[in-house]
């Protein structure tokens, strides 16, 4: 398919000022753009604020390096092998590729290169493999990137028959957007293909209701007729979803579709996304509007991730304030200070 991702493309289905179209440009030097037609299509062609124009069209604000750290999860500590990130002693996660098909403005791996030069495949597959199988621990593999659902159905499957050949390798689960971003990409084959290789998860990230259309309902329909559990993480974006009627409207529809609220992410300390990021008191507040405010399961579980892993934002994990920093307690006892300016 053909993305939107230069600028005259993008002035087709949105209203670009002059200010728009320089701000675009210089970002893009260094942040590409690209947007599916699909994803485009929703967006209010007038609007600025737009909640999906937010997280697609590139901002000015993105190049300010005064904010965060480009690999604030200090991924690249944790990668004992190529393509693999490590926190966790029972599971890994492998970057399957660092391409997209649309470049969220706020996304984790915003650093790395988006060509299929490190797509996982040939040698860097052989040593990814390698390692899950030297080492008996690892009981579940969550296949990441970038968007996995960028390869081939084919590349997909010899993924998938590789690491589910390895006998202590209980679960695989597949992070994916594509419902959300790109629907027509979930066919039946690709469905029935994954399937093969159950037990099979998927997670996907819905972050606003906009976003739920009929179009994303069926792709993951066909998922879950298929036996594949669907769950969703949503993250934390200011002016996208930290309203408490968003976030409510937003957990009721992802149920009405068979979609389990999984988790809400508290947004990174990443570079050039300061103009993202809320308080977690804002966080705890929506939280707060959400129990018994809805069903029990549609609640998600609040957390911010850490180098040490991923924390629950709620009193037993949260240690209190130290001026811009919020002090938290990780799974294994460690400490961490999350700058959170007030």
């Amino acid at each position: 398919m053909s993305f939107i991702d230069t600028i005259p493309r993008l002035s087709e289905v949105i209203r670009l000022t002059v200010d728009d179209i320089r701000a675009i440009e210089m970002v893009d030097r260094e942040f590409p753009l690209r947007i599916t037609r699909y994803y485009a299509s929703l967006m209010d062609t007038e609007n600025p604020s737009c909640p999906i124009r937010l997280q697609a069209v590139p901002d000015i604000r993105e190049l300010d390096r005064s904010y965060g750290d480009p690999d604030p999860l200090q991924e690249e500590v944790h990668s004992p092998v190529p393509s693999v990130i490590r926190v966790y002693p029972d599971r890994i996660a492998v970057i399957v590729t660092n391409r997209c098909p649309v470049y969220c403005r706020f996304c984790l791996r915003k650093r790395l290169i988006r060509s299929d030069a490190d797509d996982l495949k040939g040698e860097r597959l052989r040593t990814v493999v390698s390692f899950i199988k030297r080492d008996t621990s690892i009981r579940d593999v969550l296949l990441t990137g970038g968007e996995p659902l960028m390869l081939e159905d084919d590349e997909l499957d010899t993924i998938l028959g590789e690491i589910r050949a390895v006998g202590h390798v209980e679960i695989i689960r597949i992070g994916t957007r594509v419902p959300c971003t790109w629907p027509e990409r979930i066919t039946g084959s690709l469905v029935d293909m994954l399937a093969s290789h159950h037990p099979v998860w998927v997670n996907t990230q819905f972050n606003h209701p906009s976003e739920l259309t009929e179009a994303a309902r069926y792709a993951c329909d066909l998922f879950l007729r298929r036996g594949i559990p669907v769950g969703n993480q949503t993250v934390l974006l200011r002016g996208v979803n930290d309203s408490a009627d968003v976030m409510l409207k937003l957990v009721r529809e992802l149920v009405r579709s068979r979609i389990r609220p999984y988790y809400l992410y508290q947004a990174q300390t990443l570079s050039g996304t300061g103009h993202f990021v809320t308080t977690i008191e804002k966080g705890l507040e929506i939280m707060r509007r959400l129990r018994g405010f809805t069903t029990g399961f549609a609640v998600p579980q609040y957390v911010l991730d850490t180098p040490y892993g991923k924390v629950p934002l709620n009193p037993e994990y949260l240690k209190g304030r130290d001026g811009d920093y919020v002090v938290m307690e990780s799974y294994n006892g460690r400490i961490w200070r999350e700058y959170n300016p007030s």
